[in-house]
């Protein structure tokens, strides 16, 4: 399926460029380019620059140029082209669920000996949460390093939960009750029109089917296998967690009917026009930020169980890169994931603090206790798995979109749209069996 990658990287080299002088002439300094998405709202693209900056600042030999290239989907979309055209950034910010499709461009490299190099390497990456290094490994290998991390939560009103009667520190633990709330909290004008909707759920992102999925099954199976090479489109549990979705809005009435597009749903829950909120973690700074009511936030209802899945980007190096633009991108990689570094991102954004030490520092701790639904993401981690991710991701996440866009517009049932989506998706992973 791919060559085998060979990483030539003495630990004497690693050393000699990481103890750079300050003062270096012009022909010494290095020039690295990476790509990086914003998937969430909120000024993160100026939170990169500035830490990019600041990085330079500190490492005057090495310039960080950071390129944003949109959403993650956009950006993964001009990433690979940059590859095919032979002109790959020395590294990039991609999705974390992109691994299969990364390694079937033969474009990243394994960070095995990188980490080997480094004294505290092996301390380094147990540090990392469990559930955010799941997508990083292939064969035994390491190929990513957990940056802007997020799992699923709710957000919700508590002054529309007053309003509704329902107590604001008590919000729904189950789909049944998740199903009565919205209905309580749905408000229709004299004419009937909804001036609030009781939830909002993206359908048009298998992103937030995912815990819909995780919840719902037996034994934790997720939509695909471990190897990325079989989609679990079509099964069961499968089919009453899309169903559920649909009942939101055509029985319960609780929820717009057809597809929610992913920024609209977090823009009426900010504007007051929805009372409960599917949405990243990433975005908690954000909601936080622009509402004038209380928001409160919880794990997501759980169906058969609690479940979630984990999204956001890793780091990841590409094919080709010299030894000192290597030495020199591992420098800036780990300087970006230290643990004061990822605690002040993950206050700045709303993103989960990455690594498990965070938690322990003084300055996260106070932040979480000022702002308690900060706790959320962290504590559901528990329960989190993978989001989709499989061998031509993006072909699959398509035919998944398509498939729940179907029976949210009632185009087909449930069944149907999970049934013909399994087919598609069987064709398009058949060549990696």
């Amino acid at each position: 399926m791919k060559k085998i990658l060979s990483l030539v990287l003495t630990l004497a080299a690693l050393v000699s460029l990481l103890a750079v002088p300050a003062a270096v002439s012009a022909e010494e300094t290095i020039q690295l380019t990476f790509h990086y998405p914003v998937g969430v709202g909120g000024d993160l693209a100026l939170l990169i620059e500035n830490m990019a900056a600041e990085f330079t600042k500190e490492n005057p030999n090495i310039v960080i140029n950071p390129v944003f290239c949109g959403n993650s989907t956009e950006t993964m979309t001009k990433t690979v082209a940059a590859i095919q055209g032979g002109n790959a950034p020395d590294f990039a910010i991609l999705g974390n669920s992109e691994l299969y499709s990364l390694l079937n461009l033969e474009a990243i490299i394994p960070l095995d000996d990188l980490i080997a190099a480094d004294a505290d390497g092996e301390e380094y990456i147990n540090d990392f949460w469990p559930a955010f290094l799941q997508n990083s490994y292939y064969e035994g290998s390491i190929y990513s390093i957990p940056f802007q991390r997020s799992t699923i939560i709710m957000y919700y009103n508590k002054d529309a939960f007053r309003a509704a009667g329902l107590d604001p520190e008590t919000p729904p633990t189950t789909w049944e009750e998740l199903a009565d709330y919205a209905q309580k909290l749905t408000i229709r004008d004299n004419a009937g029109n909804v001036v609030q909707w009781g939830v909002q759920i993206s359908t048009n992102d298998p992103f937030t089917f995912s815990p819909f999925v995780l919840q719902n099954s037996e034994n934790g199976e997720n939509l695909m296998t471990r190897d990325g090479k079989t989609a679990l489109f079509n099964t069961q549990g499968n089919v009453e967690a899309l169903q559920f979705l649909v009942d939101l809005s055509q029985k319960y009435h609780a929820m717009p009917e057809g597809v929610i597009v992913w920024a609209d749903s977090t823009s009426n829950f900010m504007a007051g026009n929805a009372a409960m909120l599917y949405m990243s973690s990433g975005s908690l700074t954000n909601v936080l930020q622009n509402t004038d009511f209380e928001v409160g936030t919880c794990f997501l209802p759980a169906g058969k169980r609690f479940g979630s899945a984990t999204g956001g980007a890793n780091f990841y190096i590409f094919d080709g890169i010299s030894d000192e633009k290597l030495a020199a991108t591992w420098k800036f990689i780990r300087w970006m994931t230290e643990p004061e570094r990822a605690a002040q991102w993950s206050i700045d954004t709303g993103y989960v603090a990455t690594r498990q030490s965070c938690f322990e520092l003084e300055s996260l701790k106070e932040y979480m206790d000022t702002v308690p639904q900060t706790k959320t993401a962290g504590d559901q981690l528990i329960y989190a798995g993978s989001e989709l991710m499989l061998y031509d991701n993006t072909r699959c996440w398509d035919i998944l979109k398509n498939a729940i866009d179907a029976a949210m517009t009632l185009a087909k049932t449930p069944a149907e749209a999970l049934a013909d989506a399994q087919a598609q998706v069987d064709d398009v992973l058949s060549e990696f069996q």
